[in-house]
């Protein structure tokens, strides 16, 4: 090895380092536990090893309620989110002289606690005693029926979490999308228009395969935020997650190590390796997607 390949090891091995104290070890550490049976944190010892910590984990109720919230949120928030996000993209190119303006207002929640929103979404839904909560006078004025919607019906509370994190993933998107749109060369369109081709063909034909790989890009990247979903329905529902039966993946681990029932690493472990197969799995199925959506495209 010459010296300028020395040097350039060099250079990387602080972040080397870093990268194996904070996330190689801590995954072995996972692998580890995940395959210890009866683990006991008190004295760090364990009866045997197995598949035991998996079986109890996919069998386990709260688990399974976990699973399918996240499943849920997942597969509503992510493709409404990214559709709501490139109309509105598609509308703020449209203005050129206020796009700046509108990708400020709607950058603003992005940049917002996000306890401090799940707060506010709180007040507008919730149901007390001294009043039936904003959105309430809302269904009053239009002949609805009052819906509790913090401590009611399942559906209820999903749709409010649902729109929660669907206000606060969306401005993201929307700067994304919005700055990919304004890269797209002006000359397509030029030449899109003196063939008198519609807006709505511009847009379909050029607009979207051009800033497809950005689409590709927020859609995973939505799949992943989403599987990982834990503060926001804190913010909402409090702490006892379980209780409120609007728990997720990520929720559980949590509650498995550090809840009133925690100090299970190995099932916290289990779990957390179940979730990353499953994002895993869901991440190289939308790159196939991708990968052969180019394709088709391109031949």
């Amino acid at each position: 090895m010459d010296k300028k390949s020395w040097k350039g090891w060099l250079y990387l091995l602080p972040a080397l380092i870093f990268l194996g104290v904070f996330m190689l070890y801590p995954m072995a550490d996972v692998l580890v536990y995940s395959f210890e049976e009866g683990f006991n944190s008190a004295s760090q010892s364990y009866s045997g090893t197995g598949l035991y910590n998996f079986s109890y984990v996919l069998h386990d109720p709260y688990f399974l309620q976990a699973l399918k919230n996240t499943f849920i949120l997942v597969i509503i928030t992510v493709p409404v989110s990214t559709g709501m996000a490139l109309l509105i993209s598609a509308l703020l190119c449209s203005i050129r002289k206020l796009r700046e303006f509108f990708q400020t207002v709607f950058f603003l929640p992005y940049v917002t606690n996000t306890l401090a929103v799940g707060l506010v979404f709180m007040i507008l839904f919730k149901k007390t005693p001294y009043s039936d909560g904003f959105v309430n006078r809302i269904l009053h004025f239009f002949g609805g029926n009052t819906v509790d919607f913090i401590e009611g019906p399942y559906w209820a509370k999903m749709l409010v979490m649902c729109l929660y994190t669907i206000w606060i993933v969306m401005p993201f998107k929307i700067l994304i999308l919005t700055s990919a749109m304004a890269s797209v060369n002006p000359d397509y369109y030029k030449a899109a228009r003196v063939d008198g081709t519609s807006s709505l063909r511009i847009f379909w034909r050029i607009t979207i395969p051009m800033i497809s790989p950005m689409i590709s890009y927020l859609v995973i990247t939505g799949f992943i935020g989403a599987f990982k979903a834990y503060s926001d329905e804190v913010a909402i529902f409090g702490t006892n997650l379980n209780a409120a039966g609007m728990n997720t993946l990520v929720g559980y681990i949590y509650d498995m190590l550090y809840g009133d029932s925690g100090g299970y690493p190995s099932y916290a472990s289990a779990a957390a390796l179940i979730l990353f197969a499953i994002v895993f799995t869901i991440t190289v199925m939308n790159l196939m997607v991708r990968k052969k959506t180019n394709y088709l495209s391109e031949g």
